[in-house]
């Protein structure tokens, strides 16, 4: 599948080939705090497939709980996460909030599980509203 994306201020855009039936979720405490959130969805691509349009991402580099390293990409301008890649670039994690198209793509799996906020796994029973109450 064909996907188009950025970050909120547009200053980067990107484009990329990809496997919707690999989009999953991880709960891991690092894409807990990256995110700000829950949990952190993520369209995977082989870095010969991912194309970078315009501007110039920030990056930040750690050693995840896989003891593996992980560089994550956002924009200097506006903090919006785009990618992370392992260490040697091989492989890329898109940030399904930076897709543009988004509303077509659903998660086929979890990961890091054991991580998982208690309260995660359902929020159907929560009251829903069309926008800010």
């Amino acid at each position: 599948m064909h996907i188009s994306g950025g970050c909120h201020c547009g200053a980067i855009r990107y484009q990329a080939e990809i496997d919707p039936e690999r989009v999953s979720i991880c709960h891991c405490t690092d894409c807990q705090r990256l995110t700000g959130s829950a949990y952190r969805v993520t369209a995977p691509v082989r870095s010969e497939r991912f194309t970078l349009i315009s501007g110039e991402p920030r990056e930040y580099s750690k050693y995840g709980d896989s003891g593996g390293l992980s560089r994550q990409f956002f924009c200097p301008n506006c903090g919006s996460p785009l990618y992370r890649t392992n260490g040697e670039g091989s492989a890329i994690g898109i940030r399904l909030g930076s897709i543009d198209q988004r509303r077509e793509l659903m998660p086929k799996k979890q990961i890091w599980c054991r991580s998982a906020l208690p309260w995660a796994g359902n929020i159907e029973p929560l009251p829903r509203f069309d926008c800010e109450d």
